[in-house]
Parts: C-alpha cells; sequence; structure tokens
C-alpha cells in the first residue's frame, strides 16, 4: 500500500496518536536526508515551517530547483539539471500569473531565471546601500537562536504597538533609507544603486 494511502487511513482513525515510519535508504543519502526528515516530522512551529515549504512538492511533475515569488506571480525553475555542452539548463518552467499559466522550455527558463536572479542581486545591493550595511561590522552567519527570537519578537511587538495606535498612511516599514550613499560620495567604486540613480537632481 503506498504510504500516502496509509498515513491517510492512520490519520482518519488515530489522528491524535503517533506513528513509526521506516525507510530503506543508500547510506549516503540517508546521512544527508535524516536530519531534514527530522525537521519535517517536529511538532512545532519550526516543523510546520520546514512542512509548508515543501507543500506543494507532491503537485509537481518535476522537483524543482527555484521558486521564485512575486506579489501575484511565481516563476518555478524545473529540475533536474540537464547536461548542456559546458553548461546545465533546467528542464523546463512555469509562470503563473493571472490569467496566465505558461510551461517554459530549457533554454527559456535558464533566461528568465537569469533574470531573476539578477533583479534580486540588484534589489539586495540597493538594500545594502540604502541602510548602510557596508558600515557596519560583518556579521556572523551563525545565530544563538533563543536570543535572536527573543530579539525579534520584541521588534514584532514594537512594531505592532506603533502601528496600532496610528492610522495606516504611507510607508508603514518603518525603515528609513539613508540620504547619503557611499557609492554617491566617492567612497566605493562601481555604478549608482538604484536609490541613487533615483535621487533628483543627482550630480
Amino acid at each position: 500500500m503506498p504510504i500516502s494511502r496509509a498515513l491517510g487511513r492512520i490519520a482518519d482513525f488515530w489522528a491524535s496518536r503517533k506513528v513509526t515510519l521506516r525507510f530503506t535508504a543508500d547510506f549516503r543519502i540517508a546521512s544527508f536526508s535524516l536530519p531534514l526528515i527530522k525537521r519535517l516530522l517536529a511538532d512545532t512551529a519550526d516543523g510546520e515551517t520546514y512542512r509548508c515549504s515543501i507543500a506543494e512538492w507532491p503537485f509537481n511533475e518535476r522537483p524543482p530547483l527555484h521558486v521564485h515569488r512575486g506579489v501575484v506571480s511565481t516563476l518555478r525553475v524545473d529540475g533536474p539539471l540537464q547536461a548542456a555542452g559546458k553548461t546545465y539548463l533546467p528542464l523546463g518552467g512555469l509562470i503563473e500569473a493571472p490569467f496566465v499559466t505558461a510551461h517554459l522550455d530549457p533554454v527559456e527558463t535558464q533566461r528568465l531565471d537569469c533574470r531573476v536572479q539578477e533583479a534580486i542581486e540588484q534589489t539586495i545591493a540597493d538594500w545594502i546601500c540604502e541602510h548602510r550595511l557596508h558600515d557596519r561590522p560583518r556579521a556572523r552567519r551563525e545565530i544563538d537562536r533563543a536570543k535572536a527570537d527573543r530579539a525579534a519578537r520584541a521588534v514584532i511587538d514594537r512594531w505592532v504597538a506603533e502601528h496600532s495606535s496610528k492610522p495606516e498612511a504611507g510607508n508603514t516599514s518603518g525603515l528609513s533609507v539613508s540620504s547619503s550613499h557611499d557609492c554617491c560620495s566617492g567612497k566605493t567604486s562601481g555604478s549608482l544603486c538604484r536609490a541613487c540613480r533615483n535621487r533628483p537632481n543627482h550630480d
């Protein structure tokens, strides 16, 4: 019996009980997958978040390499990657937007994926410049989860308090853009960021 059907029956009759699942896998694959499986099965907010992040996998015929999400539009880049001379190409892609569902061939998908990645890179570079992140000490990638979560919750609570006491108007992000960027002051080399390019009366 397929495991999905078995789990469905278990859920119908013993929704509140725990079950034991057994898998057989190649050692190399198992050693990589076991930490992921443990995170997916955790009955916590973290586990729910991990499960939600891959909830679409069973509905896709191909495994996704990337899923780029806009406000209302999505680009899915499908794998597995295919050897194409000296490079690799995806098997295809899918655009879903209002009144549009379009399948892309490997070359179209690669071109659009590159354009989306370039836009993401430019947006991140703009943010770094706007908020003068180059002026800050470089942080470690790792975080103290308990301490970082408490700090994040404090920021969220403060944001809620600030915005619940005043009507919504204009930008509610609470983040301001620096009026002077290093790229405009000559401190860094390279092209101007988008924020600087859009400033009026820029030299």
